[in-house]
C-alpha cells in the first residue's frame, strides 16, 4: 500500500454496500462501530489513525470515540504486525497455567519482545488480557484461530511451519 493510499484510506465500493447493509440493521450507526472496525482491519491490516477517522467519519462519529474502542480492545491492531499474530493470553488462568513461560519461550526462540515483529516480518506475538477459554489454559490465539493447552513444543511446530511455508502458520 503507498504512503497516498495509507493516508487517504477508503473501503471498496463493495465493502461500503455491505457497511450500509449493517448499518441499516442498527437504531443507530455508532452502534455498528465494532463490526465495521473489524472490517477495516481486515481490509487494511491495521487500525492506522487515517483508518480510524475514516471510520468515524463513516459512522458519523467523533475519532475520540472511535479511539476509545480501539485502544479498550486487544483485537484491535494501531500497527502493523507480521504474517502469524501470536496472541498469549496473560490472564489469571493462563499465567497459573504457564503462560508467563510461553511468552518468554516464544520471545527468546524469535529473538524479539513482546509487541514486537520478527525482522522477516513474518511473526508478532503480543499478550492478551482475556481469550475467554480458561479451562483450556493456557491459550494462544494464532492468526485468529484458539489453540488451547499450548505448551513450548507446539509453539516451536507452529514457529517452524510458519518459517517452512513462509504462509499460514
Amino acid at each position: 500500500m503507498s504512503a497516498q493510499e495509507q493516508a487517504q484510506p477508503r473501503f471498496s465500493d463493495a465493502r461500503l454496500e455491505e457497511i450500509k447493509v449493517l448499518v441499516a440493521k442498527y437504531p443507530q450507526p455508532r452502534s455498528a462501530l465494532l463490526p465495521v472496525l473489524h472490517m477495516a482491519q481486515q481490509d487494511f491490516g491495521y487500525l492506522s489513525m487515517a483508518v480510524q477517522q475514516m471510520v468515524a467519519d463513516l459512522l458519523e462519529l467523533r475519532l475520540m470515540h472511535v479511539r476509545e474502542v480501539v485502544t479498550f480492545y486487544t483485537m484491535f491492531r494501531e500497527q502493523p504486525c507480521g504474517r502469524h499474530l501470536l496472541e498469549v493470553c496473560t490472564n489469571a488462568s493462563c499465567m497459573l497455567n504457564g503462560s508467563g513461560a510461553l511468552v518468554r519461550h516464544l520471545c527468546d526462540s524469535l529473538g524479539i519482545r513482546l509487541g514486537e515483529t520478527t525482522p522477516d516480518g513474518l511473526f508478532t506475538v503480543t499478550e492478551v488480557e482475556c481469550l475467554g477459554a480458561c479451562g483450556g489454559a493456557p491459550v494462544v490465539q494464532i492468526d485468529g484461530l484458539y489453540h488451547e493447552k499450548v505448551d513450548a513444543g507446539h509453539l516451536d511446530e507452529v514457529i517452524r511451519q510458519g518459517r517452512s511455508e513462509g504462509g499460514a502458520a
